[in-house]
């Protein structure tokens, strides 16, 4: 039984806890705040976070941060993240995730928030066996090595099945209260959810563009030909993409939010086209603007509006922040010609 002191001794630690908004992350949080810890909830967004599409994404988090009545920090991550990836030290996963250097980036940032906020120890949701990039073993040592955080990490969710941690070692949280949870199967988490009385965690295990195929061949693209800014980077979750040559690309709205979207992130010497007379997208040339290459991304924008492929039409464009407009006209390209140039 515990006595009175070690409940006072608890009730002075301080750990900070990786929160995602996800189900492990929630869980691990709620086992270590279930041991009378104080806690701060630590949230990061990255340019290529995809929880909550509808709101901002760090929404989850602080809503259950929120509900457990516990601070939130939300750092952002950004320039520093995109120069990291293209260059990333321990190479990528089966797509364009970094994993292993987005992992060390994140742990080095909470290291110095922790010596802000006084805590004493980190948590993380993070399950044995369940990423096989950056939670296996060997990884998972590694990580806390590069990041200056060793024995400072407890993961919760799979503490049984790896050494104990420094916070456990000193009392501060009794092991015998932590799981041994492994591999990708969710069924353990879920029934521990139901023993927390969690249910809403909408931001699923791998809410990370990276790991998306489309995305991932869209991102290797950008990289091959361009050292991209953030505005690039943001460009890839809308429209569709074509390459029309190795400095030049072209953007076409899918609907109405893309549209506008497209029109608010066009940046100086961009050209914005629309087909005059007809319903249809915007598109957005990006790269260099000659008579070719206007000609081309007026015929990709008339292929995707309601004008008729097989007659001529004007396509109206705007030269972003050059005072230059025009009126060009273009039949559709060609289906077999448009494949050719996608991305």
């Amino acid at each position: 039984m515990e006595t009175s002191s070690q409940s006072q001794e608890r009730r002075r630690v301080r750990a900070l806890a990786l929160l995602s908004g996800g189900l492990d992350s929630s869980l691990a949080l709620k086992a270590v705040l279930d041991q009378g810890i104080d806690i701060v909830a630590l949230h990061f967004i990255t340019p290529f976070c995809q929880c909550d599409r509808k709101a901002h994404c760090g929404a989850a988090a602080k809503a259950l941060a929120d509900s457990l009545g516990i601070p939130i920090k939300i750092i952002y991550l950004g320039e520093e993240y995109l120069e990291m990836l293209k260059k990333p030290r321990h190479g990528y996963g089966s797509q364009m995730n970094p994993c292993i250097d987005c992992r060390i980036m994140m742990l080095r940032k909470a290291k110095e928030k922790m010596e802000e906020l006084g805590a004493q120890f980190l948590v993380t949701g993070e399950v044995l066996g369940q990423r096989p990039m950056s939670q296996r073993r060997d990884a998972m040592r590694l990580i806390e090595r590069e990041a200056g955080l060793e024995g400072l990490i407890l993961r919760p969710l799979s503490a049984k099945l790896l050494p104990p941690t420094i916070p456990e070692k000193k009392g501060w949280i009794d092991r015998e209260k932590l799981f041994r949870i492994s591999g990708r199967s969710r069924k353990p988490q879920m029934e521990l959810a139901k023993f927390y009385d969690l249910k809403d965690y909408p931001c699923p295990s791998g809410g990370c563009l990276l790991t998306d195929p489309s995305f991932a061949k869209r991102l290797r693209d950008l990289l091959e030909y361009s050292d991209p800014t953030l505005n690039d980077v943001h460009l890839l979750r809308m429209g569709r993409h074509f390459r029309i040559d190795p400095s030049t690309k072209v953007i076409v709205g899918r609907n109405k939010e893309e549209n506008e979207k497209l029109l608010s992130m066009a940046r100086e010497g961009d050209v914005t086209l629309e087909v005059e007379g007809y319903k249809g997208p915007i598109t957005l040339l990006r790269g260099k603007v000659t008579p070719d290459n206007l000609r081309l991304a007026a015929g990709i924008t008339i292929r995707y509006s309601d004008a008729p492929r097989d007659e001529w039409v004007e396509v109206n464009y705007r030269r972003v922040g050059k005072g230059e407009e025009g009126k060009i006209s273009a039949k559709a390209i060609q289906d077999n010609v448009l494949e050719k140039l996608r991305i």
